[in-house]
C-alpha cells in the first residue's frame, strides 16, 4: 500500500470531518452566539474530550499499537484475537467505572476545571447538566479509538478516518431540528454528543468482522499482553495527563475573563483543528503502526527513512497553512461565524485567538509526527519528560501573558510551548541517534520558503481587491473565501511544480 495514497485518503476523509465540523459550529454560533450557554456546553464538552484523549487516542494508543502491531507482526492471528478480547474487557470495565464516577461527581469536576463559574449559579448548574449528559461520550469515543487503532494497523485507514464525521452529522441534526424539544435548548448539544459515540462505535463493528479482529470483550488480568499494555500506559497516561492538565488550566484562566472567552478560544481552536486534524493527525495515525512494524521487524534504516518523509510532508504541507490562518484571520471568522447572535466584536476576539494559535501549528503537528518515533519503539518516557517540561513552560507564558493579552495570551502560550515540545523532541531522536535526516534538506525547505512568499503576496493581493468582508449574505462571504483560499493553493502548489516538486518524490510503501 502506497503511504501518500493512504495520507491523501485519510487527509480528504478528515477533511469531509472538518468541513462538517465548520457546518456544526457555523450552526451554533447562529443558534446560541458566543455566551453563558456555549460556555457551558464547551466546558461540558472539553472534559469527557480530554479524557478521551488520555485513555483512548492518547495514552491507550501508543501503549496498544506498537504491542498490537508485535503480536500481528510475530505471533498469529488467534493469539492476536485474544489479545484484543482482553484488553477490550479490560478497557470497557475500566471506562464504564470512569463514566459513573463521572457523572456523580459532576459539580466538583466542575468546581475545579472552571471555578469561575462557580460565581453565576445559573451557569454552574447548566455546566453541570451538560458534563452528566456528556460523560458517558468517554467510554463510547475510547471503544470507538480501539477499534479504529485495530482497524488502522490492518491499513484499513478509510474507516476510522470517517468517523468523527458522524459525531458532526448528529450534533447538526439535533441543533437544527430537535433544539426546540429541549428545556434549556443547549441541552440538544449535550445529547447530539452521546448519540454521536455511539454512531461512532457502532460504525466500526462491520469493518472488525471482516478483518476477523471483532471479538467478545473478555477479563484477564494474568495475561502477559494486558500487562504489558498495562505497563507502558502508566508512563504514557502521566504525559498525556500533562498536556491536558495544560488545557484544563487554561479553561481555569478562561473562566475568569469576560464571558464568551471560553467560545472565542474554542472558535479559534476549531478553525486550528481543519490542518491540524487533516494533515497532523492523518500523518500520525499513518506513522505510527508503520513506524511500530518496522521497529518489530528491527529495520533501524526504514524506520529513519519513513520520520524523514513524516518530516517533510509536514514541512510542506503545514509552513503555508500556518502563514494562511495568520493572514485570513478576519476573512475566516467573518464568513464563518459572524451571523445571527454571533457578532462581529465576537468575530474580533475570535480572530485575535486565532492569530495566536497560527504560531504554533507547525510545532502542535510535528509533535503529533515525532512522538510516534518514540511510541513505536515503546519508549514512551522520553515524551512524557519533554511534556513535563512542557507544561512548565505553558503555565509561565500563561502567567506572563493573560494579563496584557486575556484569551489571546492563553492560545499563545500553547503555541510556544507547542514548539518547545516538537524541538525537544527532535533533539532527543537525533541525540538517541533514533533519526539521521535524509540528504537535501536545505535546498528543500529554501523552496518551500519561496512558495510560501509567492502565496502571501498573492492572498494579499486578492484580499485588497475583495469587498468587506462583512458584506453580503453567508453565501456570497463563502464564496469570496473560496476564492481567495483557492488563489492561495494554486499559487503554492504552482511555485511548487515550477520548482520540481512532483507527488511521485514523496510516495512511499506501506511496511
Amino acid at each position: 500500500m502506497n503511504l501518500l495514497k493512504s495520507l491523501a485518503a485519510v487527509s480528504s476523509i478528515t477533511m469531509l470531518s472538518r468541513v462538517l465540523g465548520f457546518v456544526r459550529d457555523t450552526i451554533v454560533a447562529r443558534y446560541f452566539g458566543a455566551g453563558l450557554a456555549t460556555d457551558a456546553f464547551f466546558v461540558a464538552f472539553k472534559l469527557p474530550n480530554l479524557l478521551r484523549r488520555i485513555f483512548a487516542e492518547g495514552a491507550f494508543s501508543q501503549a496498544f499499537v506498537p504491542i498490537l502491531a508485535e503480536y500481528k507482526t510475530q505471533q498469529g492471528e488467534e493469539a492476536t484475537r485474544t489479545f484484543i478480547a482482553y484488553v477490550s474487557g479490560l478497557l470497557t470495565l475500566v471506562l464504564a467505572l470512569v463514566t459513573v464516577l463521572g457523572i456523580l461527581v459532576a459539580p466538583w469536576i466542575i468546581w475545579v476545571t472552571a471555578p469561575g463559574f462557580v460565581e453565576d449559579p445559573d451557569k454552574f448548574a447548566l455546566t453541570t447538566d451538560l458534563l452528566r449528559v456528556t460523560f458517558p461520550y468517554i467510554l463510547l469515543i475510547s471503544l470507538s479509538s480501539l477499534a479504529g487503532a485495530i482497524l488502522n494497523t490492518w491499513n484499513r485507514y478509510a474507516v476510522p478516518a470517517f468517523v468523527p464525521t458522524l459525531l458532526n452529522v448528529s450534533m447538526i441534526v439535533f441543533a437544527l431540528f430537535l433544539t426546540p424539544y429541549f428545556d434549556p435548548p443547549v441541552m440538544a448539544l449535550g445529547w447530539a454528543v452521546l448519540v454521536g459515540g455511539l454512531a461512532q462505535l457502532l460504525y466500526q463493528l462491520p469493518a472488525l468482522k471482516r478483518i476477523g479482529m471483532l471479538v467478545l470483550p473478555r477479563l484477564n488480568l494474568r495475561d502477559t499482553g494486558v500487562w504489558r499494555v498495562l505497563k507502558q500506559m502508566a508512563p504514557a497516561i502521566f504525559g498525556v495527563s500533562v498536556g491536558q492538565i495544560s488545557l484544563i488550566i487554561n479553561t481555569i484562566f478562561a473562566s475568569f475573563l469576560a464571558a464568551g472567552s471560553v467560545s472565542w478560544m474554542y472558535y479559534a481552536d476549531r478553525l486550528m483543528e481543519l490542518p491540524s486534524g487533516v494533515l497532523g493527525v492523518a500523518l500520525g495515525t499513518i506513522l505510527l503502526p508503520s513506524l511500530a512494524k518496522t521497529y518489530a521487524s528491527d529495520d533501524r534504516q526504514a524506520y529513519s527513512q519513513l520520520m524523514d518523509w513524516g518530516l517533510r510532508l509536514c514541512f510542506l504541507l503545514v509552513l503555508p497553512c500556518t502563514l494562511a490562518l495568520a493572514l485570513l484571520a478576519e476573512p475566516l471568522t467573518v464568513s464563518l461565524f459572524q451571523y445571527g447572535k454571533f457578532s462581529a466584536h465576537d468575530a474580533v476576539m475570535t480572530q485575535q485567538a486565532l492569530m495566536a494559535y497560527a504560531v504554533g501549528l507547525l510545532g502542535i503537528i510535528l509533535v503529533k509526527v515525532l512522538a510516534p518515533g518514540f511510541y513505536a519503539r515503546q519508549n514512551i518516557r522520553t515524551p512524557v519528560r519533554i511534556a513535563v517540561l512542557t507544561l512548565v513552560a505553558t503555565q509561565l507564558m500563561n502567567l506572563a501573558f493573560v494579563f496584557h493579552l486575556r484569551h489571546a495570551g492563553l492560545a499563545l502560550a500553547i503555541s510556544l510551548a507547542a514548539c518547545l515540545n516538537a524541538g525537544l523532541l527532535y533533539w532527543q531522536l537525533r541525540k538517541q541517534q533514533l533519526f539521521q535526516p535524509q540528504p537535501g534538506w536545505g535546498r528543500f525547505l529554501a523552496k518551500l520558503v519561496l512558495a510560501v512568499a509567492v502565496m502571501c503576496a498573492v492572498l494579499l493581493g486578492v484580499m485588497h481587491l475583495l469587498p468587506a468582508w462583512e458584506l453580503g449574505s453567508m453565501a456570497e462571504r463563502l464564496l469570496r473565501l473560496a476564492v481567495l483560499v483557492g488563489a492561495g493553493v494554486l499559487a503554492y502548489f504552482g511555485m511548487l511544480v515550477l520548482l520540481g516538486f512532483r507527488p511521485r518524490d514523496f510516495a512511499r510503501r506501506a511496511v
